[in-house]
């Protein structure tokens, strides 16, 4: 009962597919011609939708190319990392909170080529989706902060060694996601990405570890 608890409703589900299909159809037409030659009116007939519902999703069709901003997983999950305790490995329990938080990637392997193809003639687009990523990223810091406070108090009161400890395990996370990422978009299987992220991190382990 509790996993599909965290499953998404109906309606929901809806409104994910809507915006996959819109940046499917905005990726392909740009992919097959230059960005400005194509209209949000053609994006709207290939999705099936009108420019009305287009614009109830994007902002323009720079924001649909460039994709959803990557969202922190939800308030329970975060507040579970912050709260599980010093004797908990922090390590494995960001591997566990970022698998959760791109768990609505999974499945758009397609769409990810797609982009990587059109941002590949178009580094405008490129430096969009890194500032997502960067977003992304700060917000992941500040959670890591607080975590590193809780399971260490006079740590938390040193502001600069608590943020230059949570900088360098937030950005050694996320090389291990970005190798997770790399290596989901390259794979002949359908493991999901969150999966990537667990097998990423697990490597990182292995090939950090001392040896005899």
């Amino acid at each position: 009962m509790a996993a599909a608890a965290d499953e998404p409703g109906l309606r929901e589900r809806k409104r994910l597919a809507t915006r996959r299909e819109i940046q499917r159809a905005v990726l392909t037409l740009c992919a097959q011609r230059s960005i400005d030659k194509v209209t949000i009116d053609e994006i709207s007939r290939v999705a099936e939708i009108s420019p009305r519902t287009f614009f109830n999703y994007f902002a323009s069709k720079d924001s649909a190319l460039v994709g959803d901003e990557l969202e922190l997983a939800c308030d329970a999950d975060i507040e579970r990392f912050i709260t599980a305790g010093a004797g908990a490995d922090v390590m494995t329990d960001l591997a566990t909170l970022i698998g959760r938080s791109l768990q609505n990637t999974d499945g758009d392997r397609e769409i990810h080529e797609l982009r990587r193809a059109v941002m590949k003639d178009n580094s405008h687009l490129f430096t969009m989706r890194m500032a997502t990523l960067r977003n992304f990223e700060a917000g992941l810091q500040q959670i890591v902060e607080r975590r590193l406070t809780a399971d260490d108090p006079h740590l938390g009161e040193d502001p600069r060694a608590l943020a230059q400890r949570a900088l360098l395990l937030t950005l050694i996370a996320m090389a291990a996601t970005r190798h997770a990422w790399r290596c989901w978009a390259e794979a002949d299987d359908c493991t999901p990405l969150s999966a990537w992220v667990a097998k990423s991190f697990q490597e990182l382990y292995t090939v950090t570890s001392p040896t005899d």
